[in-house]
Protein backbone atom coordinates (compact mmCIF):
# COMPACT_ATOMS: atom_id res chain seq x y z
CA UNK A 1 0.00 0.00 0.00
CA UNK A 2 3.20 2.56 0.82
CA UNK A 3 4.49 1.57 -2.11
CA UNK A 4 1.35 2.28 -4.04
CA UNK A 5 1.08 5.63 -2.31
CA UNK A 6 4.36 6.87 -3.23
CA UNK A 7 4.17 6.01 -6.96
CA UNK A 8 0.71 7.92 -6.72
CA UNK A 9 2.29 10.70 -4.67
CA UNK A 10 5.14 10.90 -7.71
CA UNK A 11 2.60 10.83 -10.55
CA UNK A 12 1.11 13.62 -8.90
CA UNK A 13 4.59 15.85 -8.33
CA UNK A 14 4.80 15.44 -12.26
CA UNK A 15 2.14 16.47 -13.34
CA UNK A 16 0.89 19.36 -11.03
CA UNK A 17 4.71 20.17 -12.26
CA UNK A 18 4.07 19.97 -16.03
CA UNK A 19 0.57 22.02 -15.65
CA UNK A 20 2.68 24.69 -14.03
CA UNK A 21 5.34 24.96 -16.28
CA UNK A 22 2.90 24.68 -19.34
CA UNK A 23 2.64 28.80 -20.38
CA UNK A 24 5.31 29.97 -17.76
CA UNK A 25 8.54 28.11 -17.87
CA UNK A 26 7.98 26.19 -21.65
CA UNK A 27 5.86 27.08 -24.43
CA UNK A 28 2.09 25.18 -24.24
CA UNK A 29 2.49 24.16 -27.94
CA UNK A 30 5.30 22.36 -27.01
CA UNK A 31 3.85 20.16 -23.95
CA UNK A 32 0.27 21.28 -23.91
CA UNK A 33 -0.86 20.67 -20.43
CA UNK A 34 -2.27 17.31 -18.30
CA UNK A 35 -5.66 18.98 -17.94
CA UNK A 36 -6.24 19.80 -21.83
CA UNK A 37 -4.78 16.50 -22.49
CA UNK A 38 -7.41 14.70 -20.09
CA UNK A 39 -10.42 17.10 -21.61
CA UNK A 40 -8.94 16.01 -25.09
CA UNK A 41 -9.23 11.88 -24.28
CA UNK A 42 -12.23 12.49 -22.19
CA UNK A 43 -14.03 14.28 -25.25
CA UNK A 44 -12.52 10.88 -27.62
CA UNK A 45 -13.95 8.87 -25.07
CA UNK A 46 -17.19 10.03 -25.04
CA UNK A 47 -17.76 10.26 -28.90
CA UNK A 48 -16.40 6.66 -29.24
CA UNK A 49 -14.00 8.06 -31.15
CA UNK A 50 -11.05 6.39 -28.99
CA UNK A 51 -12.65 2.97 -29.18
CA UNK A 52 -13.20 2.58 -33.14
CA UNK A 53 -9.03 3.16 -33.53
CA UNK A 54 -7.77 1.34 -30.39
CA UNK A 55 -9.51 -1.63 -31.61
CA UNK A 56 -8.41 -1.40 -34.77
CA UNK A 57 -4.72 -0.80 -33.24
CA UNK A 58 -5.53 -3.96 -31.20
CA UNK A 59 -6.23 -6.16 -33.55
CA UNK A 60 -3.22 -5.68 -35.58
CA UNK A 61 -0.82 -5.89 -32.70
CA UNK A 62 -2.59 -8.56 -30.98
CA UNK A 63 -2.63 -10.52 -34.49
CA UNK A 64 0.35 -10.05 -35.44
CA UNK A 65 1.66 -10.88 -31.69
CA UNK A 66 0.28 -14.48 -31.67
CA UNK A 67 1.59 -15.21 -35.48
CA UNK A 68 4.84 -13.74 -34.59
CA UNK A 69 5.14 -15.74 -31.42
CA UNK A 70 3.77 -19.29 -33.01
CA UNK A 71 6.37 -18.99 -35.94
CA UNK A 72 8.85 -17.70 -33.87
CA UNK A 73 8.32 -20.57 -30.82
CA UNK A 74 7.95 -23.46 -33.25
CA UNK A 75 11.64 -22.48 -35.89
CA UNK A 76 13.56 -21.92 -31.99
CA UNK A 77 12.31 -25.31 -31.16
CA UNK A 78 13.26 -26.66 -33.91
CA UNK A 79 16.42 -24.92 -35.00
CA UNK A 80 17.62 -25.33 -31.28
CA UNK A 81 17.16 -29.25 -31.89
CA UNK A 82 18.22 -29.71 -35.17
CA UNK A 83 22.40 -28.07 -34.14
CA UNK A 84 23.32 -28.85 -37.82
CA UNK A 85 20.29 -27.05 -39.84
CA UNK A 86 20.88 -24.00 -37.52
CA UNK A 87 24.63 -23.88 -38.65
CA UNK A 88 23.53 -23.93 -41.90
CA UNK A 89 20.65 -21.33 -41.55
CA UNK A 90 23.04 -18.62 -39.47
CA UNK A 91 23.80 -16.57 -41.60
CA UNK A 92 20.70 -15.73 -43.55
CA UNK A 93 18.90 -15.47 -40.28
CA UNK A 94 21.19 -13.30 -38.54
CA UNK A 95 21.16 -11.15 -41.69
CA UNK A 96 17.50 -10.65 -41.93
CA UNK A 97 17.69 -9.92 -38.12
CA UNK A 98 20.19 -7.30 -38.78
CA UNK A 99 18.05 -5.49 -41.03
CA UNK A 100 15.74 -2.46 -39.02
CA UNK A 101 12.54 -3.97 -39.42
CA UNK A 102 10.56 -0.82 -39.68
CA UNK A 103 12.78 -0.30 -43.00
CA UNK A 104 10.69 -2.90 -44.45
CA UNK A 105 7.24 -1.22 -43.70
CA UNK A 106 7.30 0.49 -47.57
CA UNK A 107 8.54 -3.11 -48.73
CA UNK A 108 5.31 -4.63 -47.50
CA UNK A 109 3.06 -2.13 -48.57
CA UNK A 110 4.15 -2.77 -52.32
CA UNK A 111 3.42 -6.73 -51.12
CA UNK A 112 0.41 -6.33 -49.10
CA UNK A 113 -1.44 -2.53 -49.53
CA UNK A 114 -2.06 -0.35 -46.75
CA UNK A 115 -4.94 -2.42 -45.53
CA UNK A 116 -5.21 -4.62 -42.14
CA UNK A 117 -2.60 -7.91 -43.78
CA UNK A 118 0.47 -5.10 -44.29
CA UNK A 119 0.29 -4.25 -40.47
CA UNK A 120 -0.30 -7.82 -38.95
CA UNK A 121 2.92 -9.16 -41.55
CA UNK A 122 4.95 -6.13 -40.62
CA UNK A 123 4.19 -6.52 -36.58
CA UNK A 124 4.74 -10.36 -37.17
CA UNK A 125 7.97 -9.85 -38.64
CA UNK A 126 9.11 -8.17 -35.79
CA UNK A 127 7.73 -10.13 -32.93
CA UNK A 128 9.47 -13.29 -34.79
CA UNK A 129 12.69 -12.56 -34.18
CA UNK A 130 12.46 -11.82 -30.50
CA UNK A 131 10.82 -14.66 -29.84
CA UNK A 132 13.02 -17.21 -31.79
CA UNK A 133 15.92 -15.90 -30.49
CA UNK A 134 15.07 -16.10 -26.95
CA UNK A 135 13.12 -19.96 -27.86
CA UNK A 136 16.15 -20.98 -29.27
CA UNK A 137 18.50 -20.26 -26.87
CA UNK A 138 16.24 -21.57 -24.24
CA UNK A 139 16.16 -24.70 -26.13
CA UNK A 140 20.14 -25.10 -26.08
CA UNK A 141 20.67 -24.03 -22.92
CA UNK A 142 19.07 -27.24 -21.66
CA UNK A 143 20.76 -29.49 -20.01
CA UNK A 144 22.28 -32.66 -22.03
CA UNK A 145 22.39 -34.49 -19.04
CA UNK A 146 18.80 -34.33 -18.96
CA UNK A 147 17.96 -35.14 -22.56
CA UNK A 148 20.37 -37.83 -22.35
CA UNK A 149 18.82 -39.72 -19.45
CA UNK A 150 15.30 -40.05 -20.54
CA UNK A 151 16.79 -40.95 -23.68
CA UNK A 152 18.08 -43.85 -22.13
CA UNK A 153 15.17 -44.68 -20.81
CA UNK A 154 13.67 -45.07 -23.99
CA UNK A 155 12.55 -41.77 -24.69
CA UNK A 156 11.49 -40.70 -28.34
CA UNK A 157 11.64 -36.93 -29.72
CA UNK A 158 8.32 -35.88 -28.65
CA UNK A 159 8.67 -36.85 -25.21
CA UNK A 160 11.86 -35.09 -24.83
CA UNK A 161 10.32 -32.47 -26.13
CA UNK A 162 7.39 -32.85 -23.93
CA UNK A 163 9.03 -33.48 -21.12
CA UNK A 164 12.39 -31.89 -20.86
CA UNK A 165 12.94 -28.97 -23.80
CA UNK A 166 9.59 -27.11 -23.51
CA UNK A 167 9.66 -27.32 -19.64
CA UNK A 168 13.14 -25.95 -19.24
CA UNK A 169 12.87 -23.13 -22.09
CA UNK A 170 9.36 -21.90 -21.40
CA UNK A 171 11.07 -19.22 -19.07
CA UNK A 172 13.30 -17.99 -22.01
CA UNK A 173 10.20 -18.65 -24.03
CA UNK A 174 7.92 -15.69 -21.57
CA UNK A 175 10.93 -13.39 -21.43
CA UNK A 176 11.18 -13.26 -25.58
CA UNK A 177 7.09 -12.72 -25.36
CA UNK A 178 7.07 -10.14 -22.46
CA UNK A 179 9.81 -8.26 -24.46
CA UNK A 180 7.62 -8.90 -28.18
CA UNK A 181 4.40 -6.89 -26.48
CA UNK A 182 6.39 -2.96 -27.19
CA UNK A 183 7.77 -4.03 -30.12
CA UNK A 184 4.26 -5.49 -31.28
CA UNK A 185 2.66 -1.76 -30.78
CA UNK A 186 5.70 -0.44 -32.70
CA UNK A 187 4.82 -2.19 -35.57
CA UNK A 188 1.23 -1.79 -35.87
CA UNK A 189 1.24 1.67 -34.68
CA UNK A 190 4.47 2.51 -37.14
CA UNK A 191 2.24 1.19 -40.06
CA UNK A 192 -0.64 2.75 -39.04
CA UNK A 193 1.17 6.20 -39.28
CA UNK A 194 2.97 4.99 -42.67
CA UNK A 195 -0.52 4.04 -44.78
CA UNK A 196 -3.59 4.48 -42.76
CA UNK A 197 -6.68 6.58 -42.05
CA UNK A 198 -7.82 4.46 -38.67
CA UNK A 199 -6.23 3.23 -35.61
CA UNK A 200 -3.99 5.12 -32.82
CA UNK A 201 -1.09 5.32 -34.91
CA UNK A 202 -3.51 7.61 -37.67
CA UNK A 203 -4.88 9.41 -34.69
CA UNK A 204 -1.21 10.46 -33.37
CA UNK A 205 0.11 11.01 -36.42
CA UNK A 206 -3.35 13.46 -37.61
CA UNK A 207 -2.99 15.19 -34.48
CA UNK A 208 1.05 15.80 -35.13
CA UNK A 209 0.11 17.26 -38.47
CA UNK A 210 -2.57 19.57 -36.75
CA UNK A 211 0.30 20.88 -34.20
CA UNK A 212 -2.50 19.50 -31.73
CA UNK A 213 0.13 18.36 -28.66
CA UNK A 214 -2.91 17.49 -26.58
CA UNK A 215 -3.85 15.18 -28.85
CA UNK A 216 -0.57 13.65 -29.34
CA UNK A 217 -0.39 12.70 -25.24
CA UNK A 218 -3.47 11.70 -25.57
CA UNK A 219 -3.34 9.24 -28.22
CA UNK A 220 -0.18 8.38 -26.48
CA UNK A 221 -1.95 7.73 -23.05
CA UNK A 222 -3.92 5.36 -25.78
CA UNK A 223 -1.33 3.51 -27.17
CA UNK A 224 0.35 3.29 -23.37
CA UNK A 225 -2.67 1.43 -21.69
CA UNK A 226 -3.25 -0.58 -24.51
CA UNK A 227 0.50 -1.97 -24.40
CA UNK A 228 -0.09 -2.07 -20.56
CA UNK A 229 -3.03 -4.45 -20.90
CA UNK A 230 -1.46 -6.79 -23.74
CA UNK A 231 1.39 -7.14 -20.85
CA UNK A 232 -0.56 -7.92 -18.43
CA UNK A 233 -2.13 -10.54 -20.65
CA UNK A 234 0.66 -12.34 -21.40
CA UNK A 235 1.92 -11.97 -17.34
CA UNK A 236 -1.34 -13.96 -16.84
CA UNK A 237 -0.62 -16.43 -18.77
CA UNK A 238 3.03 -16.93 -17.97
CA UNK A 239 1.48 -17.89 -14.17
CA UNK A 240 -0.45 -20.49 -15.81
CA UNK A 241 2.38 -21.77 -17.68
CA UNK A 242 4.69 -21.97 -14.76
CA UNK A 243 2.90 -22.52 -11.88
CA UNK A 244 6.11 -23.28 -9.79
CA UNK A 245 7.49 -19.61 -10.28
CA UNK A 246 4.66 -18.59 -7.43
CA UNK A 247 5.21 -21.57 -5.41
CA UNK A 248 9.08 -21.01 -5.42
CA UNK A 249 8.48 -17.48 -4.19
CA UNK A 250 6.25 -18.23 -1.64
CA UNK A 251 9.08 -20.55 -0.44
CA UNK A 252 11.57 -18.16 -0.05
CA UNK A 253 9.14 -15.89 1.90
CA UNK A 254 8.50 -18.64 4.08
CA UNK A 255 12.39 -19.20 4.93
Amino acid sequence: MKLILARLAILAGILGFWEFASGRLIEPYLISKPSLIFTTFWNWVMDGRIFFHAGITAMEAVAGFLLGAAVGMTLGILLGRAEKLAELLNPFIMGFYSIPKIALAPLFIIWFGIGLEMKVLLTATIVFFLVFLNTYTGVRSVSPELVNILKLMGANERHVLRKVVVPSAIVWVFTGLRLSVPYAMIGAIVGEMIAANRGLGYLLSHASAQFNTAGVFAALVAIITLSVLMNTGVGVLAKYAMPWEKAQKNREVSI
